[in-house]
């Protein structure tokens, strides 16, 4: 087994160490041009071992070799490096390689020591010493006798040789890059030196190798490192000769597998698309990628997770099978990210301008994390860290100065509190409409896009955001790709017989709705007049009303005075009931307002037309620049049933009876039939039209005979009721004897911008005459349909505000990212 260091990314994160089994590596640390450095190794490793083209170098001879490589999680305390170690002997791999961090939270300390000591703060001796401690504590927990001892000793030589180094480092108020890596590097060496110590415990062969002295890598810009693959094969050459246990020629590892703490390589952050981490540097997938090899992310803490195989699809896989799979495999987001737009006249056609804006942010360090410009080079806008922002902004104005008094440069303009969101999958380059379904789901979301890069390979679009809207933007991008539900978190206000029966169409639609349309509702609380039931997971929908019943306090009635704040929190709301919309004139234009410049949705379809599309049909001719001229419309499907049903010779007392009878009435019958409900909807639609109305500018006819409006019940309501019988009959009379029918309709005159409500007498050919049941009608007369007015028609009174509530929460649930 082998044992060695690895750090700059071919292997894994940042500063690693390597261990293998038959053989062992520790760490590298670059000291000039060539040899490897603490910070600067990862690579070399595994592409020494992976490269098969040098046939020169004489290396073990075995039929399988894997390579593994353990986080410092992994190996954060003594019982977990144990267990690694299980892990490590349980491989049945003739030849296993092996690489491992610091202990968690060492290589922070060593930064300290070396922060402590330039800073010229005594204490880093102590922190020195509390390093040391550390690793003998878990030293004495692993290993006994000659082993505990040797490592004891090593560990012991190593601090007395850092505090020499930190002193000197202490006296000049500064730490070099080489001092740095050297001192940082050794949380590496140490954890390795004890797993090697631990696997030897098990009777398995293992050899320790110091990498320093056979990796060696030629240094880059930007604190990178090159693999001088020759000169380290030569180094390996000579190692294997002084460790000649076993020779013979390793071709290539049949697996990488990466050991870390989650349970596999996950399409975006779960922490931000749910109610990963980072495993792979770029660079790790160069060499295994050059061969084939596979990379097995696994997590250590569940052995019984199977982890994220990343390989070349398998020849199995049929073209028809690949199509079916999602072009875009991942989301990354990244926080804490400023925008530095440089914009001017004077920039279109200049060459070099870009150049010196580049060259003055990499004078100040700065790591320029996305780059994007428009085609009339107006403008460069590019995104770096938030902590280095006002570096780059001081730099550019300064190398810029002229430019900018002379009006070449109008201005340095810097958006902080951003995050970046980037799409990533191969089969985005080959599949129309990526982009499109990506935009469409953000704008859904109501997320606004600050700038946008995509580089000609078409595997990436990055998207910058405000770093509010991330985690809402990441959801909707999300869900949209089928990369997870879309998960929406319901109240239900009023659990009566219209929220009864939502509540019940979504106990029965959730599981389809989560198979199907990949949306996952969750009822969170359910609140009436008598009672308020919540869940922090989600109700029990098949028990709610029993569950309502254990449940005693108050809700506030007055509900619809609410939804400002509620939207204004960012709380979507869904609603039939018509008072905030209908209510004085500023508190509607202020909803409107509110709604239109936040990002949360507002939807009330089933206020005017129960389950029919009367709203979204009004928007879509205003949206196409068609003119309202009148919306005329039995808007009750109460009254729509008590003048069907008004024939004949029966009473229009024992219509209204029957009506209350069959539950199409409101419990006072005298709701329906004074007209107010039918007057909210006037005013909801010439609102909607356009024209600034009050509820008390629409004259209303009643129905409630004038001595009974103020009677004690509705029983003493319905009692009397018949008494005035007459006055109904009469009205029926003339209408019949002129071959007409009664009708109580509501009407949106937005010629002289004006609302009524009345009883009207209609032609027996008249689309309004030809109703049954509870049916409601609305003729939208238009400049498109001023000939034959647009009708839309369909069942009113009972459920159907429900089923159109249920249709509004399916279109919430795809502007938030649910695949429409």
């Amino acid at each position: 087994m082998w044992v060695g260091y690895n750090n700059a990314g071919f292997l894994g994160s940042h500063r690693s160490i390597v261990l293998t089994c038959p053989l062992r590596t520790s760490f590298v640390s670059q000291w000039g041009r060539r040899e490897l450095g603490c910070g600067h190794v990862s690579s070399s490793v595994k592409a020494v071992l992976l490269d098969e083209s040098k046939e020169k170098i004489r290396l073990p001879k075995v039929d399988m070799w894997s390579v593994h490589k353990f986080g410092g999680t992994c190996v954060g305390t003594s019982e977990r490096i144990k267990n690694v170690a299980e892990v490590i002997v349980n491989d049945g791999s003739d030849g296993k390689l092996v690489v491992v961090s610091a202990m968690s939270k060492v290589t922070d300390m060593m930064y300290d020591l070396i922060y402590k000591a330039q800073s010229r703060d005594d204490s880093y001796i102590a922190a020195a010493d509390a390093v040391f401690e550390k690793h003998r504590l878990t030293a004495t927990d692993l290993l006994d006798g000659e082993d505990l001892a040797s490592f004891l000793a090593q560990l012991h030589d190593d601090v007395n040789n850092l505090k020499a180094m930190l002193h000197a480092i202490y006296i000049a108020g500064h730490a070099t890059e080489s001092f740095s890596d050297f001192i940082v590097g050794h949380g590496e060496l140490w954890s390795a030196q004890m797993l090697s110590y631990v696997v030897r415990k098990s009777g398995l062969d293992c050899k320790w190798m110091d990498t320093r002295e056979v990796l060696i890598v030629n240094p880059t810009s930007s604190n990178q490192v090159d693999p001088d693959f020759v000169e380290s094969e030569k180094r390996l050459e000579e190692w294997f000769s002084r460790n000649p246990s076993i020779m013979g020629a390793l071709l290539r590892a049949r697996q990488v597998t990466i050991w870390t703490d989650v349970n596999g390589v996950y399409s975006a952050d779960p922490r931000k698309v749910v109610f990963g981490a980072n495993v792979l540097h770029p660079r790790t997938i160069i060499p295994v990628m050059r061969y084939d090899i596979p990379i097995m992310i696994r997590n250590i803490f569940n052995l019984a997770s199977p982890g994220t195989m990343i390989c070349q699809p398998s020849m199995n896989v049929s073209e028809d099978d690949q199509k079916l799979d999602s072009p875009v495999k991942g989301f990354a987001t990244i926080d804490n990210v400023a925008l530095v737009n440089v914009e001017g006249t004077g920039m279109a056609g200049v060459p070099g301008t870009a150049s010196a804006i580049f060259s003055a942010v990499k004078d100040v360090g700065a790591n320029v994390i996305m780059i994007s410009q428009a085609s009339s080079e107006h403008s460069v806008c590019f995104a770096v860290p938030e902590k280095e922002v006002k570096a780059v902004a001081e730099v550019l104005q300064s190398r810029f100065r002229q430019a900018l008094d002379a009006g070449r440069l109008s201005q340095v303009a810097i958006v902080p509190n951003c995050s970046i969101l980037a799409a990533v999958g191969q089969k985005m380059a080959s599949t129309p409409g990526v982009s499109a379904t990506l935009f469409n789901a953000l704008a859904k979301a109501s997320i606004n896009v600050r700038a946008i890069a995509q580089g000609c390979s078409e595997y990436n679009i990055t998207v910058v955001v405000k770093r509010e809207d991330c985690i809402r933007a990441l959801r909707a991008v999300h869900s949209r790709f089928y990369l997870s539900k879309t998960t929406i978190a319901m109240g239900i206000i009023g659990p009566g017989l219209i929220g009864g029966t939502l509540l019940d169409q979504l106990r029965d639609q959730a599981a389809v709705l989560k198979e199907e349309f990949n949306i996952d509702l969750r009822v969170m609380g359910i609140t009436g007049s008598r009672g308020m039931l919540l869940s922090e997971l989600g109700i029990d929908l098949s028990r709610w009303r029993e569950l309502m019943k254990e449940n005693d306090c108050t809700a506030d009635s007055n509900v619809a005075s609410c939804y400002y704040d509620w939207l204004r929190k960012g709380i979507h709301v869904i609603t039939p009931n018509k008072k905030a919309n209908s209510g004085p004139l500023d508190q509607y234009l202020k909803l409107r307002a509110l709604q239109r410049q936040s990002y949360t949705h507002y939807f009330y379809e089933a206020t005017v037309g129960a389950g029919l599309p009367i709203i979204s049909t009004l928007r879509g001719l205003l949206e196409t620049g068609d003119k309202i001229l009148q919306i005329e419309g039995i808007f009750s499907g109460t009254l729509s049933y008590i003048f069907n049903n008004f024939i004949g010779t029966q009473s229009f007392s024992e219509v209204v009876a029957e009506a209350k009878q069959a539950g199409y009435t409101e419990p006072d019958p005298r709701d329906d039939l004074s007209g107010t409900d039918v007057a909210r909807k006037v005013i909801i639609l010439a609102r909607e039209s356009g024209l600034k109305l009050e509820l008390s500018d629409i004259p209303v006819q009643s129905l409630v005979p004038e001595p009974l409006r103020a009677s004690a019940s509705a029983e003493a309501f319905m009692k009397q009721l018949p008494q005035f019988d007459q006055d109904m009959a009469k009205e029926r009379q003339k209408a019949e004897d002129a071959g007409d029918v009664l009708r109580y309709v509501g009407v949106v005159d937005a010629v002289r911008q004006e609302g009524r409500v009345e009883l009207r007498r209609y032609k027996k050919d008249h689309p309004f005459a030809q109703l049954s049941g509870s049916d409601n009608i609305i003729a939208f007369t238009t400049t498109r349909y001023k000939e034959q007015p647009l009708i839309v028609r369909g069942p009113g009174a009972g459920l159907n505000d429900r089923r159109r509530i249920f249709s509004d929460i399916l279109r919430l649930a795809s502007y938030l990212g649910a695949p429409s």
